[in-house]
């Protein structure tokens, strides 16, 4: 079964003569272990599709199935369960709580789901030591560079074990060096636990991660190309990740 499917869906903002077709009738699957990178100009709907993908906008017509799952038939509970146990987010801000230390707020999502302190605070510095940063653990966001914040989010993002991970720009706040280490972590991360993962990108640095690089513009998929994911990926090439 498809993590997500996206069949005919369209997004469609105002009514009459004002309206504007932000995506149009996009179709597409991702399966468990797909990496996919939705590029595209400013504006062509690229974070609107990630959105409804996410469960964070409902689409005006077609479907966002989850697992098998229609979207549409859940209540705000249920997406809100959805969201915290299927889906990992990643943002190009990080979103870490300022007050909280890494560890705390690796800890966030798994207190929310009901974990108990004690296994969440072991879970939540299992993920950071894996991401290389065990010393970091009770630093405060203020006090860790812009990939060790980002490092910090995914850390956060996989905490509940989501079968899906939504990246949106998450090296635009990087340098290059930086980015590219992100960049090889998602890979890395799909590969070895067998998750699907979507980045939102101007980035053509993310097209090493990527096993599908979808165009859009005007809301529309213009075409698909695979990504360079096979000649990158440090799993395939059976070196330890780091």
């Amino acid at each position: 079964m498809s993590v997500v499917s996206v069949e005919n869906a369209s997004k469609v903002f105002g009514a009459g003569h004002t309206a504007v077709t932000a995506v149009g009738n996009v179709s597409l699957t991702i399966e468990a272990g797909d990496i996919m990178l939705i590029m595209g100009p400013s504006g062509s709907g690229k974070t609107t599709l990630l959105s409804m993908i996410g469960t964070l906008m409902s689409p005006t017509s077609g479907r966002i199935l989850i697992s098998g799952k229609d979207t549409a038939g859940l209540g705000p509970g249920q997406l809100s369960r959805l969201r915290l146990h299927e889906f990992g987010f990643v943002f190009q801000t990080f979103n870490l709580l300022s007050a909280l230390t890494a560890e705390e707020n690796v800890m966030l999502p798994l207190l929310t789901a009901g974990v108990p302190g004690k296994d969440a605070r072991t879970k939540a510095r299992a993920a950071l030591e894996q991401l290389g940063l065990g010393q970091r653990l009770r630093n405060l966001p203020r006090d860790l560079s812009g990939g060790e914040k980002q490092r910090v989010a995914i850390a956060r993002s996989l905490a509940n074990d989501p079968r899906l991970i939504l990246a949106d720009e998450p090296t635009a706040n990087l340098d290059g060096q930086t980015g590219q280490d992100v960049t090889l972590l998602l890979c890395e991360t799909a590969c070895r636990e067998n998750r699907a993962v979507i980045i939102v990108s101007h980035d053509h640095r993310l097209r090493t991660a990527a096993k599908r690089v979808i165009t859009i513009e005007d809301g529309h998929l213009s075409a698909e190309e695979r990504g360079e994911h096979d000649r990158h990926c440090r799993m395939h090439a059976g070196a330890a990740p780091r």
